[in-house]
């Protein structure tokens, strides 16, 4: 998908380019369930926990956090909300070792994989059906770039191939010890140009692909993607309901000057936000919640 020049975003008005994805919130019917898929089939450690839920990540780093949230309804297929949360790794060896604890702990729960030219990625649905991404991205000066736009395709990606090739006992051994962080978000959304007048034109990300104006990559600083929202499943669909499923999304900035721009942008557009000086939090058009922080906070 190719959208005119005149849709581009004015320099000054752009997320910074060291920005990084931060945890994701999921709201949960079934905590121990939950809890119990988090940790074997993915490795993830508890960090905290309280009567808010519970952190898990590695080495330190969260990565998902469960909110209970018994009595909701897990959303209809054509809802918008999460498409997956995508879980980064340092190396093919780490990424081996929890795509196998993955495929062992319920295999019906895989749901494919595929090389993007950009990374090496495994898809997988957890129990309460969040899209689940691990992957491994290739070295950036392998990226083939058409002008700002990124090449990406989804070429096979044989699991079995992949893990012989890659899974060591080393890495199972070290698994929780092992780095790992989100690397993007992806949203089922109601329609991409909807979409892109939020997070580009507004929020301030760059697009760097789009796939036949059924899907919209956005990012800061050259990234393949820090976001995507897609129309596969969710084509026309409206905000949200308070589901189980996506609670929040969290941005990191470097500093306060850059929730400032960003306030500043948002508001100009009309879109409402609650700002304490230490973060933002609003919504996008379907009622996906955002929040950005400022790192050096």
């Amino acid at each position: 998908m190719s959208l005119p020049s005149s849709l581009s975003t004015p320099s000054q008005d752009l997320l910074p380019a060291d920005l990084s994805m931060g945890t994701v919130m999921l709201k949960v019917g079934d905590m121990s369930l939950m809890l119990d898929y988090y940790q074997r089939a993915l490795g993830l450690v508890p960090l905290t926990e309280s009567l808010g839920g519970v952190y898990l990540g590695r080495k330190g780093v969260p990565i998902i956090h469960l909110s209970p949230a018994a009595g909701l309804q897990i959303p209809g297929r054509g809802e918008a909300g999460l498409f997956h949360t995508a879980i980064l790794f340092d190396n093919r060896s780490d990424l081996a070792a929890t795509v196998a604890t993955a495929a062992q702990y319920d295999p019906r729960l895989f749901a494919g994989s595929a090389d993007h030219l950009v990374s090496e990625a495994f898809y997988f649905t957890d129990p309460e059906g969040n899209g689940v991404e691990l992957y491994f991205d290739k070295p950036r000066g392998t990226w083939e770039w058409h002008g700002d736009q990124v090449v990406m395709d989804s070429l096979p990606l044989p699991p079995q191939g992949f893990l012989q090739s890659n899974l060591t006992e080393q890495a199972v051994a070290g698994q929780s010890e092992a780095a790992a962080g989100v690397g993007h978000v992806h949203l089922q959304v109601g329609d991409v140009a909807t979409a892109h007048r939020f997070y580009v034109q507004t929020l301030g990300f760059e697009q760097t692909a789009g796939w036949h104006g059924q899907a919209l990559f956005v990012s800061a600083g050259k990234y393949h993607h820090h976001m995507a929202m897609n129309v596969w499943n969710s084509r026309g669909a409206g905000p949200r309901k308070d589901t189980l499923g996506l609670g929040e999304v969290l941005i990191q900035v470097p500093d306060s000057d850059d929730l400032l721009a960003a306030a500043d942008r948002l508001k100009t557009a009309k879109v409402a936000t609650q700002h304490t000086g230490l973060e933002l939090r609003f919504e996008d058009p379907w009622r996906n919640r955002i929040r950005m922080a400022s790192v050096a906070a």
